[in-house]
């Protein structure tokens, strides 16, 4: 199929989609579609239907049998029989999708699954009932049923452990956030330190660009601070109270108000179950079940340190909620009275560069190491890149590492290819690349790692002074990444 026009990117995930919807080979096949809201999901499914002549139904929230009556006015309308369908249970509407596809191969969407299956328990077991191998219904049809849904949690038990499911799907298409490279381009900003400004606040979600700002994009660096009070700071824009509602939309989030305090938690700087439970006045175990059930709805990951083990680390997965803890709920009150963005814009412009930009800075260079990185400066592919940190038991001290890159496991030793320092508003320079050296002579000390021709990487989003210059180019192990580098 030939990509619509007006898609951004999206070419592995179309290419993915295409193959399976084409696939001559008999039987009807399921596939499962699944991402965070406002990634382009509805948009990339119905261009598929669209583009091959198929059936899309979006469900919403209703009753079992409300459901039932508006897929038998979708299919009464798609397919125009003598009489009008009333299907009185799900197992009549699956043999018709499963009909759809009898002389060929054609996409069959039911989008946003979970709440046909909220409403009704039963329907992952009736699917897996109907796409039994020998059922006759299945062998003459060449349906493509693709089941997409935002609830990540309810999605990733759809195929997982002993769900019904589990073995059935043959297509399984996660779409993500467009990374800081795309999503610059998106948003048509060349300047890097105004795009990475941009991503800090709106990631790569495309849905944040064209319906919640209309296309309204930063014109120049100049431009930034405008471009916050007139869209995200706006009470009259959607931007303004998005971030609340990713959390609201998510269906198994109850208690709203704990969600929040821990995100809240995050978004300061906790970066630990037991700091969050400091920040919160609790004690860690009564946080576990928030932790998880915000992991599993992919708003929270948990990252491991690189040299300690079972000490994870948790950060935020959308900037948008990050900036709206650390910016825009503390000034809730003041920022719903129209004229009030500009004052509370200016008073939080040293929070948004400690809780918001640096850390987001810190994670796209980990991101750019593991994922854009030439392997010449690493000397091979990564494995694994995080950050960690590392104890120094002469000094006993503690050196915190904002990107380590490891090789994949080859039997021996693992292999750190890199540490890095990454600043987003300091000029780097000679003192931070001895940092790196004395720290990476620890790590030789505690022996956890082969560090023979680990590698130095310096990344600033100001820059770097002559002497830093002077030592990278004496030196092949040390490499100066700018903001540049990270958009070239």
């Amino acid at each position: 199929m030939d990509k619509p026009a007006g898609m951004f990117d999206r070419d592995y995930e179309w290419a993915a989609l295409s193959r399976f919807i084409a696939d001559e080979q008999p039987g009807a096949t399921l596939g499962v579609v699944s991402g965070r809201r406002r990634q382009g999901k509805t948009f990339l499914l119905e261009a598929a239907c669209q583009a091959y002549g198929g059936f899309y139904f979006g469900a919403t929230e209703a009753t079992d049998a409300e459901s039932l009556r508006r897929i038998s006015d979708a299919l009464t309308r798609h397919l125009q029989p003598h009489s009008p369908y009333h299907f009185a249970d799900w197992s009549e509407v699956i043999d018709v999708l499963l009909g759809l596809g009898v002389e060929r191969p054609i996409p069959v969407v039911i989008d946003e699954f979970p709440y046909l299956a909220r409403a009704n328990p039963e329907l992952p077991s009736l699917l897996q009932n109907a796409f039994r191998p020998l059922r006759s219904e299945r062998v003459r049809s060449r349906s493509r049923v693709l089941l997409c849904g935002s609830a990540l949690s309810f999605m990733g038990r759809l195929l997982g452990g002993d769900a019904p499911l589990r073995g059935r799907a043959g297509l399984e298409l996660l779409l993500r956030p467009l990374d800081h490279k795309l999503a610059a381009a998106f948003w048509d900003i060349t300047d890097p330190l105004l795009a990475m400004k941009v991503n800090a606040i709106v990631g790569g979600t495309p849905a944040y660009r064209r319906e919640f700002a209309r296309s309204d994009s930063p014109s120049g660096p100049d431009d930034f601070d405008d471009w916050v009070r007139r869209t995200v700071l706006n009470p009259e824009t959607p931007l303004f109270r998005e971030a609340r509602y990713l959390l609201a939309e998510e269906p198994d989030l109850r208690d709203t108000a704990l969600y929040l305090s821990v995100l809240a938690a995050v978004a300061d700087g906790n970066s630990t179950r037991g700091g969050v439970a400091s920040f919160l006045g609790r004690k860690a175990a009564d946080i576990a079940h928030p932790f998880n059930v915000l992991e599993d709805a992919g708003l929270l990951v948990r990252d491991a340190d690189m040299f300690r083990d079972n000490r994870p680390t948790y950060r935020i997965t959308e900037p948008l909620i990050t900036f709206y803890h650390a910016i825009m709920r503390p000034m809730w009150d003041q920022l719903e009275r129209p004229g009030s963005a500009a004052r509370v814009w200016r008073a939080s412009q040293q929070r948004f560069v400690g809780n918001v930009l640096g850390p987001h800075f810190e994670q796209v260079c980990r991101d750019w190491t593991l994922h854009h990185a030439d392997p010449d400066i690493l000397g091979d592919l990564p494995g694994k890149v995080g950050h960690g940190v590392v104890h120094d038991p002469r000094s006993r001290t503690n050196h915190e590492v904002d990107m380590v890159a490891v090789a994949a496991a080859d039997g021996g030793k693992p292999r750190l290819l890199a540490i890095g320092e990454a600043k987003w508003n300091d000029v780097l320079g000679a003192a931070h690349v001895d940092r790196l050296r004395t720290i990476r002579d620890v790590i030789a000390a505690v022996g956890k790692y082969d560090v023979a021709d680990t590698r130095l990487i310096c990344f600033s989003g100001a820059g770097f002074n002559e002497k830093a210059r002077v030592m990278a180019e004496a030196a092949g192990n040390i490499h100066l990444v700018g903001i540049a580098d990270l958009y070239a």
